[in-house]
């Protein structure tokens, strides 16, 4: 590539918008800006040029600013000031070279004070090579212009801790990146940014969307905002808001219907084992000192369950575990006297049951011991002991309540 001559032609870089789709309102509420330049007959994609190391990062970081400052000119008329986002990319290692002040110098040269509010630097935080704590300082700063961050490509290389150091309004996943065993519980980093994206107040947002079936999932998954070829392609040209208003309103209910049968299902088959497991109890009337009444209700737990124990209601465990191994139950005394308070929610769940007078259903969690996901029934046996049933995963599996 003979860089000289590509930067004689940076007047002929092309920019092209992606509509972001919201899930609530089934509109466009922002684009995100692609670059490209043709260079010996081949497309080069500007974002990806930025980090090839071989160019000078002087040279990179004006090619950087050249496309931002052409896409920012393009959209401030048509899409900023009609309330439209624009998701700019921003490379942190060249950032980190002036400290931010070229890119946002540029920012606050192009734009009105209250069009920055409408900007998101879309940051890829897994390839930033220096200092993180630095890093923040620059962020934090453009931040107080009412510029959002929105962190890119979400995954299994993500750092929680630099999650929390920017505190992202929005957090990318690339659907191509995640396979069918990565939606839900089944996928603990999934799960985790999940959580975290609630906690910290970010929204998450699925970008490469190709198929009905990544979009059907993505929604399912708590996605509020939506990108790719199968909603729209990038193009030059700025399009109306409402454009898949009707197609986006027509699928999500298709996906309301879908995810309601199936929630149905699952909220019955839940109050069925509840009802079978407490009803065998009653019946039975378990006593923590009695291991030969336990091994009886083990018999007739046999379907449901591959381990149970009681607990008072200071959470110490008054019986030993009850086991299944290999098709036979054992006992395990040593549990006796464990302390299981420090478990989140222990407690309140045991005043919860005590109160309510029925049994807890817990959600899906992977078992310390034997890493299997598991479901927990819990119930209250009397005014100070409390049942704990561990729920085998081929029970849930069977009977579609995994998740």
């Amino acid at each position: 590539m003979d860089v000289l001559d590509f930067l004689e032609k940076l007047d002929e870089i092309k920019i092209k918008f992606e509509p972001i789709f919201s899930a609530d309102e089934h509109v466009i509420v922002a684009y995100e800006i692609i670059a490209q330049h043709t260079i010996a007959g081949r497309i080069v994609d500007l974002k990806e040029f930025t980090y090839d190391e071989s160019i000078a990062e002087e040279i990179r970081t004006e090619v950087e600013l050249s496309f931002i400052k052409k896409a920012i000119e393009v959209a401030k008329e048509d899409v900023l000031r009609n309330q439209v986002a624009l998701y700019l990319p921003c490379n942190p290692n060249l950032l980190m070279l002036d400290f931010g002040e070229k890119y946002f110098q540029l920012l606050k040269d192009q734009l009105d004070e209250s069009c920055m509010s409408s900007i998101y630097l879309v940051i890829p935080e897994h390839k930033f090579k220096g200092d993180f704590d630095q890093l923040q300082h620059p962020i934090r700063y453009i931040k107080t212009y009412g510029v959002k961050i929105a962190l890119d490509n979400i995954g299994s290389e993500t750092n929680l801790d630099q999650i929390l150091m920017f505190e992202p309004s929005v957090l990318k996943i690339n659907v191509s990146q995640l396979n069918y065993n990565a939606w839900g519980a089944q996928n603990h980093v999934f799960t985790t940014i999940q959580s975290l994206a609630i906690k910290i107040g970010s929204t998450l947002m699925f970008d490469n969307i190709q198929t009905d079936y990544q979009l059907h999932h993505a929604w399912k998954n708590g996605a509020r905002y939506f990108k790719g070829v199968y909603l729209q392609k990038p193009a030059e040209q700025f399009i109306p808001r409402d454009t898949l208003k009707m197609r986006f309103r027509n699928e999500c209910q298709q996906f309301i219907l879908a995810e309601k049968r199936l929630l149905e299902v699952k909220y019955e088959e839940m109050k069925k084992l509840k009802k079978t497991i407490t009803t065998i109890v009653e019946h039975m009337k378990p006593d923590g000192k009695d291991v030969q009444k336990l091994l009886q209700l083990a018999k007739q737990l046999e379907a449901y369950a591959f381990r149970f124990y009681i607990c008072n209601d200071e959470g110490f465990q008054v019986s030993p575990n009850i086991v299944r191994h290999n098709g036979q139950w054992d006992v395990e005394n040593n549990a006796v006297g464990k302390n299981w308070s420090w478990r989140p929610y222990f407690l309140f769940n045991l005043i919860k049951m005590r109160n309510d007078a029925k049994g807890e259903l817990s959600s899906i969690y992977s078992d310390i011991e034997t890493g299997e996901l598991t479901r927990t029934y819990s119930m209250a046996l009397n005014d100070h002991e409390y049942l704990f049933v561990d729920i085998t995963y081929d029970y849930l599996y069977e009977h579609n309540i995994v998740n």
